[in-house]
């Protein structure tokens, strides 16, 4: 049985970023995220008691970041789906590959078995155990989201599985860190954190070994109160919003990442 792991990193209060540029004209080195809608498709995710799906609620928010991301001449956006349609967690992996995604940002909105529970969250990946309890379980549901598509979540890329042995004292892995607590700041305005610290867990879809990578756990569905603010189009800007602040804070406080 793995022991759980430290947090990842610990939240701080974030600064106060610079103004959006508005200017659509790209960068020829702008910086090239991939954002993830978790599911789709046949795959549903997390339902609230009011019968929101975490599919649509995810896309909706990618959608409006993405936005954003496009607004920022320094950066570019593109989304493993732009339906709903379902995407495998490796095919997920492989698609920010082939864009030469500098960041990988997967958003959820997942619910627990108690609908106390609130709050946003920030992972990244862990190949040697989960810093708590629920981000083991949620890990584990979340892996199984390609057995509703149907695929075979078995068969292993053994050069990969090779690479993420020492995944965790990689640049890569710092630098997602260094993502995860700037995003989980921000987020820390909009939303009451569920925790004060990121976590980690092995979730598949953080699995690229040389993209910085987290997931955003946006808030519970399963909550009925949170449930109802993610379906407001207001609060689902205010996502995206400190979101993309994150983004920005901590492409300028790591300029040797940022290419622009």
């Amino acid at each position: 049985k793995a022991e759980p792991v430290k947090p990842a990193f610990e939240a701080e209060p974030p600064k106060q970023a610079d103004a959006a540029p508005r200017s659509t004209k790209k960068s020829a080195k702008a910086i090239t995220i991939m954002l993830d809608p978790g599911h789709g498709g046949e795959d549903p995710g997390a339902i609230g008691s009011r019968g929101s799906m975490e599919k649509h609620v995810t896309l909706s928010i990618a959608r409006r970041l993405r936005e954003r991301i496009e607004n920022d001449p320094a950066m570019k956006a593109a989304l493993t789906r732009d339906g709903d349609f379902f995407v495998p967690l490796q095919t997920r992996v492989q698609k920010a590959r082939r864009a030469r995604a500098d960041l990988f940002v997967s958003i959820h909105a997942d619910a627990w078995i108690k609908p106390e529970a609130r709050g946003s969250s920030v992972f990244v990946l862990s190949e040697k155990g989960a810093s708590s309890a629920e981000a083991r379980y949620l890990a584990q549901k979340e892996n199984e989201a390609d057995k509703v598509g149907g695929v075979n979540f078995t068969v292993a890329d053994p050069l990969l599985a090779r690479t993420l042995m020492d995944l965790t004292q990689t640049a890569t892995q710092n630098d997602s860190m260094k993502l995860g607590k700037s995003v989980l700041a921000n987020l820390g305005s909009v939303n009451a954190l569920h925790k004060p610290a990121g976590e980690q867990a092995g979730f598949a879809v953080l699995k690229a070994p040389d993209i910085p990578s987290i997931l955003i756990e946006t808030a519970f569905i399963s909550n009925p109160e949170e449930e109802k603010r993610l379906n407001d189009e207001e609060y689902q800007d205010k996502l995206a919003e400190a979101i993309m602040r994150g983004i920005r804070q901590y492409l300028a406080r790591n300029p040797s990442f940022n290419k622009a």
